[in-house]
């Protein structure tokens, strides 16, 4: 069987974007670590999308490790879509109106 395509939402992508540039401008090494981390919780995700928690609003979350955020998604047919990059401990769920991918 073949692994489900993976697209980010726009917004998604800008959030990325900004923590990276965020922890950059603390420490390049904490940002490269940011960076990969991210990249690792997409290969998971789109490996085995169903092997991380239900979250908010029928999506899932892969926590991202040593950091604040997590990769929320969802599955649609051979489609994961990255919803957001969300910093778990701030406004949860908001976004669900990027649900249609």
């Amino acid at each position: 069987m073949n692994d489900p395509k993976f697209e980010y939402h726009p917004e998604a992508i800008s959030e990325a974007a900004e923590a990276y540039r965020w922890y950059f401008e603390r420490s390049e090494k904490a940002a490269e670590g940011f960076w990969q981390e991210l990249h690792r919780a997409r290969q998971l995700v789109t490996g085995q999308p169903e092997s991380w928690n239900p979250y908010f609003h029928g999506t899932r979350c892969f926590r991202l490790h040593r950091y604040p955020f997590g990769l929320v998604y969802v599955q649609r047919s051979n489609l994961i879509f990255g919803l957001a990059v969300a910093h778990l401990k701030r406004r949860p769920g908001y976004w669900r109106d990027r649900m249609t991918p």
